[in-house]
């Protein structure tokens, strides 16, 4: 009952049941886009050469997954918010490495950030132009374009259309953070995502059934709540750091410091890089296919393109989980910066228990964050590269992809940080949240210096 109590709640806060119908009805404009199809493109001959060319595993396929299905339909999303995700990735780098942008990032507070997002936006459609053309070669290598079509007209109203459909979904995105719930970009790639779940869900049960292994299907639900568990320990965790605050004088004498309960603490993420590495890994893995595709059609470039572009092969998941964990680390020596905590504790008349201010809790810090990443970058390399062995042994690759990899990861992350907003309007209000203890843990609570996490 208290799940309907909890619902009732949420319904009864107005401006909580308007954001939330808001995203819902944003999500269904861009979810309707998906399934108009681009002019001159011929869906029935495109849908036919893709189910006789047989390639489940390759990397296009997971592209189609982010999308919605929208890839392979010859949309006018069929780029979804993808280039605009590569864009804020690459803004988000340049100001790690450009001074330019590291001033606009840290010092010119909502100025700086408003010029980073026109950057971004400008950037979008950059990459979108150059994707668009990529994927109109696509169509038509693959037998796509209608022959009634000038192909002139098709590409450069292809192109146009493509620009203009990622550019809305942004816009979508824009107007689901401001006016929605959640993160609205995060909340369009997760739509997506879902939407090719409850099919191969079905699939697989259908499958079972007829082979009379129901059991077998009892287990794979065992295994995928297994692994959406450590994902969500994996999301979620943090190794907390105690610390404590000095004395502080009040008036003529000295004040008593502040109570230190399990609440102060410094929470290090175990990993603080989110899905980044995946997707930076995931990006490399396109990299040796084409390059064998340029090399030639020989025996051993043949077989290095086929096995980078099976996301089952042994190869593949060697080098991708390699890169995983090596882009695990890079990343968390980005955003992870000891001595701007050793400056906030500072800032704070706050320490470490048992470790001196200065260069030694800098350099304690650096150590306890090299320490949990290892473990950290394991256990999302495993994850990344799980749906190749799930696949393995049975499993329909449908399903399997969303046994782990980038799939899961953005789901359960984007879930939690939806949840924890609504859980906030709910404390706000007085109502119980949406956890038996009153307060949601996700990846943004805990301590009063866990926004320290969120800043860096």
């Amino acid at each position: 009952m208290r799940f309907f109590e909890t619902i009732k709640n949420i319904w009864s806060i107005e401006e909580l049941r308007n954001r939330i119908l808001f995203t819902l009805a944003l999500m269904a404009v861009y979810r309707l886009g998906s399934f108009i199809v681009l002019p001159g493109a011929d869906i029935a001959a495109l849908e036919a050469s893709l189910a006789n060319r047989g390639d489940a595993n390759d990397l296009l396929g997971l592209i189609n997954l982010f999308t919605g299905g929208a890839f392979n339909n010859a949309s006018i999303m069929a780029l979804g918010i993808m280039p605009y995700i590569t864009a804020s990735i690459i803004v988000q780098l340049l100001g790690f490495a450009v001074p330019y942008f590291q001033k606009l990032q840290k010092t010119e507070g909502e100025s700086g950030r408003k010029k980073l997002t026109q950057i971004t936006r400008a950037l979008t459609v950059a990459i979108t132009l150059v994707q668009g053309a990529g994927y109109l070669t696509y169509i038509r290598s693959q037998g796509g374009v209608s022959p009634a079509v000038s192909e002139s007209v098709f590409w450069i109203s292809g192109i146009i259309i493509l620009s203009t459909g990622t550019i809305f979904a942004m816009w979508l995105g824009e107007r689901i953070t401001d006016r929605g719930i959640g993160n609205g970009v995060s909340l369009l790639i997760t739509v997506g995502i879902i939407v090719g779940l409850p099919a191969a869900l079905g699939f697989e049960l259908q499958s079972r059934l007829q082979a009379g292994a129901l059991l077998i299907f009892v287990l794979e639900m065992l295994g995928f709540f297994l692994v959406t568990m450590a994902t969500v320990m994996i999301v979620t965790g943090v190794r907390k750091i105690p610390i404590q605050f000095a004395k502080r004088m009040v008036g003529r004498g000295v004040g008593a410091a502040p109570s230190t309960t399990a609440r102060d603490y410094i929470p290090l993420k175990v990993n603080a890089s989110g899905v980044m590495p995946i997707i930076f890994a995931q990006a490399l893995m396109f990299v040796p296919a084409s390059l064998a595709g340029f090399a030639g059609g020989d025996a051993e470039t043949s077989w290095l393109a086929l096995q980078f572009n099976d996301f089952t092969s042994p190869l593949y998941n060697i080098v991708y989980f390699v890169l995983v964990v090596a882009f695990t680390y890079v990343y968390t020596a980005l955003v992870v910066n000891p001595s701007q905590y050793t400056e906030y504790l500072k800032r704070q008349n706050a320490f470490i228990p048992g470790v001196r201010g200065g260069t030694e809790t800098e350099e304690y810090i650096d150590s306890i964050t090299s320490r949990i990443t290892l473990p950290g970058s394991i256990l999302l390399g495993l994850i990344a590269i799980l749906p190749a062995f799930v696949a393995g042994v049975g499993i329909n690759q449908q399903f399997a992809i969303f046994f782990g990899g980038t799939s899961l990861i953005i789901m359960v992350g984007v879930v939690l940080d939806t949840l924890q907003q609504i859980d906030t309007y709910l404390l706000m209000r007085k109502y119980d949240g949406l956890s038996k203890e009153g307060r949601l843990q996700g990846r943004g609570t805990g301590s009063r210096m866990q926004q320290i996490g969120a800043d860096f």
